[in-house]
C-alpha cells in the first residue's frame, strides 16, 4: 500500500507487534527512506513567544499575529503559510479569551483538519487519524483523570459553530497525541520546543537497535523565489544497509539504558513489552554495568554503595542545574567522579552520566581543559555501547570536539569534528543546520591544524592574540534535559 511520496514503503502486519513498516526497495546508511509533513502540529506552552509556530525556528524577532496576540511567525512568508491552520485557532483563541494548553491546541488543530479533509485517508498518509493506536484502555487511574480533564477544557474553548465530535471521538484524539505525539525540535537541533503528529511515521515500531533513524528538519523559507521554499518535516533515514522486505524500525527511547530499565520505560509509556534482540539477550548491559577489573577487583557490596551514591548525586545535580549554580555542579561531578573511578568500569552508564555533565557544565564556565579530559573519556566510552551511526553519540561527539578546540587541543579537537561531522551526514544529512555549522568548523579546524603543524610556536601566539582580541565562543548554557526524546510525552 503506497501513497504519495511514500512508494519505497508498505504497512503490514508485524508478528505480534501489529501494524509496522516494510521496505519495498535497498537502502543505504544516509538515504531519506520517506519525508513526512506534520498532520498537525503545535509549539509547547513556555516557548510559545520565542519559536515560529509554523517552522519551530527560534528567533530573536518575532512576528505577532494582530488577531489573536497570541501566535508568532518569523516573517511574513511564515504567517501565509500558517494561515490555514492558524485560522480557526485565531478566532477561537479571541472568543475564548486566552489559548489553551499545546494538548487542547494539538486536538483543536487535528479536529478543524479533519473538519476540513474528512477523517478518512489524508494525502501521502498511509493510515487514517481513525486508525491510530490511542491506548485508552491501557490508561491507568491517573492518565484517565487527566484526560477527562483535557476533553473539559477542549469542549469549553471549541468553538460552537464548528463541527460538533463526540466525546468518544475526542478522547480518541487525546489518545493518539498521548502515544504518537512526536517531539519537535528548533533548527540546532538542541532543545525541544514542540509537538506534532506525522501518520506515517506512527507505524514505524521500535527497537532498540534499529535500522532507521528521525531527524526533525524545520524547512527553509530564505530563498528569495518560494518554489525553492522547503516545508517543516520529518526525515526517516536509514543507518545501515536495508534490503527488500526488511522491517523499518525506529528508537522511542535513548540506548544508554540497561535493558531492563529501557523495557520498563517502554512499558509505561507506550504499553507493550520490548522483545527486541537487544532486550532479549540483554546485549551491552555488562558494557553498562562494568567494574573495574584487576587485582583489586571491588566486591559488589562496594559496588552497590557506588551506584547509590552516584544516583543520589545525580538527584543533587539536577536541582543546583535548575537553580543554575553551575559551579556547585562542577563540585558534585569531581567529588562523584572520585568515588566512581576506583569502581566502575569505563563504559558504566552511571560514570559516563557523570562525566558528560561535568564536560557541558566546565565547557559552559570556559574551564576547557578540564571539559576536554572528561569529553575524551565520554566519548570513548559511548563509542563501545552506542550504533556506530547514532544521532546521540554524533552530538556528543560533536560537543567533545568543540570542547577539544576551545582547548587548544587542535589535534584531537579536529578529529572528534570530523568523525562527528561523518556521523551527521547519515544521521542529519548534509543540509541540515548541525551539519552545516559542523561543516564549517572542520574548515576551520583542519586551517588552523596545518598552521599547528608547520610552526608550533607561531600557532600558539596567534591563539593568544586572536583570543585577546575575540571573546571565545561561549557554550551554550547547560540545559537540564538530554537531547529531546523522539516521542513526546506527557509527563
Amino acid at each position: 500500500m503506497t501513497k504519495g511520496g511514500m512508494e519505497s514503503v508498505e504497512v503490514f502486519t508485524s508478528e505480534g507487534k501489529g501494524r509496522g513498516l516494510k521496505a519495498q526497495k535497498e537502502f543505504l546508511p544516509g538515504d531519506v527512506i520517506f519525508a513526512e509533513p506534520a498532520y498537525a502540529a503545535v509549539v509547547f506552552d513556555s516557548l510559545t513567544h520565542v519559536i515560529c509556530h509554523t517552522c519551530f525556528k527560534r528567533q530573536e524577532r518575532l512576528h505577532r499575529c494582530g488577531q489573536c496576540k497570541f501566535a508568532y511567525y518569523c516573517d511574513r512568508t511564515c504567517q501565509r503559510a500558517a494561515w490555514l491552520n492558524h485560522k480557526n485557532e485565531c478566532s477561537a483563541i479571541k472568543r475564548h479569551g486566552k489559548a489553551p494548553t499545546e494538548n487542547i491546541r494539538l486536538a483543536a488543530r487535528i479536529l478543524w483538519k479533519i473538519e476540513r479533509e474528512g477523517s478518512g485517508l489524508a494525502e501521502g498518509c498511509l493510515v487514517s487519524i481513525d486508525d491510530l493506536q490511542n491506548h485508552v484502555d491501557s490508561f491507568g487511574e491517573e492518565e484517565k483523570k487527566e484526560l477527562r480533564t483535557d476533553v473539559e477544557s477542549f469542549l469549553e474553548f471549541w468553538p460552537p459553530q464548528s463541527q460538533q465530535f463526540g466525546v468518544q471521538f475526542i478522547s480518541h484524539i487525546f489518545g493518539v497525541i498521548s502515544c504518537n505525539g512526536f517531539t519537535l525540535s528548533d533548527q540546532r537541533g538542541l532543545q525541544a520546543v514542540g509537538v506534532g503528529i506525522f501518520p506515517n511515521l506512527c507505524q514505524a515500531n521500535h527497537d532498540c537497535w534499529p535500522n532507521c533513524t528521525v531527524i526533525f528538519n524545520n524547512g527553509n523559507h530564505e530563498a528569495v523565489r518560494s518554489m525553492f521554499h522547503t516545508q517543516m518535516r520529518i526525515e526517516l533515514r536509514a543507518l545501515s544497509k536495508i534490503s527488500p522486505g526488511d522491517e523499518l524500525t525506529v528508537s522511542y527511547v535513548d540506548f544508554l539504558n540497561v535493558s531492563e530499565e529501557r523495557r520498563k520505560q517502554l512499558k509505561k509509556q507506550y504499553y507493550f513489552d520490548c522483545a527486541c534482540e537487544h532486550c532479549k539477550k540483554q546485549i551491552k548491559d555488562d558494557l553498562m554495568l562494568a567494574v573495574k577489573e584487576g587485582e583489586s577487583k571491588p566486591s559488589a557490596e562496594t559496588v552497590k554503595e557506588v551506584i547509590q551514591f552516584s544516583k543520589d548525586t545525580l538527584e543533587k545535580i539536577n536541582k543546583a542545574r535548575m537553580e543554575g549554580l553551575y559551579h556547585e555542579v562542577v563540585k558534585l561531578c569531581r567529588e562523584c567522579l572520585k568515588k566512581q573511578e576506583p569502581v566502575l568500569g569505563d563504559t558504566n552508564i552511571y560514570l559516563l552520566r557523570i562525566l558528560s555533565i561535568a564536560s557541558e557544565v566546565l565547557s559552559y564556565l570556559q574551564m576547557f581543559e578540564e571539559a576536554a579530559d572528561y569529553a575524551k573519556r565520554m566519548v570513548d566510552g559511548y563509542m563501545k555501547i552506542y550504533h556506530p551511526n547514532n544521532a546521540q553519540l554524533g552530538m556528543a561527539v560533536m560537543r567533545a570536539g568543540v570542547t577539544h578546540w576551545h582547548a587548544g587541543l587542535i589535534e584531537a579537537g579536529h578529529g572528534l569534528i570530523c568523525k562527528a561531522y561523518a556521523i551527521l551526514l547519515i544521521t542529519h544529512g548534509p543540509s541540515h543546520p548541525i551539519t552545516k555549522d559542523l561543516e564549517v568548523m572542520r574548515v576551520q579546524t583542519e586551517m588552523e591544524l596545518r598552521m599547528f603543524q608547520q610552526n608550533e610556536f607561531m600557532y600558539y601566539k596567534m591563539r593568544e592574540a586572536a583570543l585577546k582580541n575575540q571573546k571565545i565562543q561561549v557554550m551554550p548554557e547547560p540545559s537540564n534535559e538530554t537531547s529531546p526524546s523522539l516521542f513526546h510525552k506527557k509527563e
